[in-house]
């Protein structure tokens, strides 16, 4: 006949700790990649930056008249053209009505 050893058992007190640690465990990491990816998709702005570039080809390509007003999405678009130092520019510039987020580009415009 064999003989068993014995195993020395856990309480169940030792039992609820890990139990519990282990849920804390995986609520931390639930919470930090559920911040990276809400952070990922708020500051995404591919979409808008490629549909700057499109308005910066029609207006090079003449197409496009100015000033030029437009909402895309959650953004507002505005193109103006100025003067300084006798040089004349046209500024692309989107605001997002939800985060305030501004993205700018100035160009040179060609005599």
């Amino acid at each position: 006949m064999v003989i068993l050893r014995k195993i020395k058992a856990s309480t169940l007190m030792e039992t609820l700790v890990a139990t519990v640690l282990i849920v804390i465990i995986f609520m931390l990491a639930s919470m930090i990649l559920n911040n990276l990816f809400s952070n990922t998709i708020k500051n995404n702005t591919r979409a808008i930056e490629a549909h700057l570039n499109e308005l910066q080809y029609f207006k090079l390509h003449e197409k496009l008249e100015l000033p030029y007003y437009e909402t895309y999405k959650d953004w507002s678009i505005t193109i103006i053209r100025f003067s300084e130092n006798n040089k004349q520019y046209v500024e692309f510039e989107a605001v997002n009505s939800k985060t305030n987020k501004t993205i700018s580009m100035l160009h040179e415009e060609a005599k």
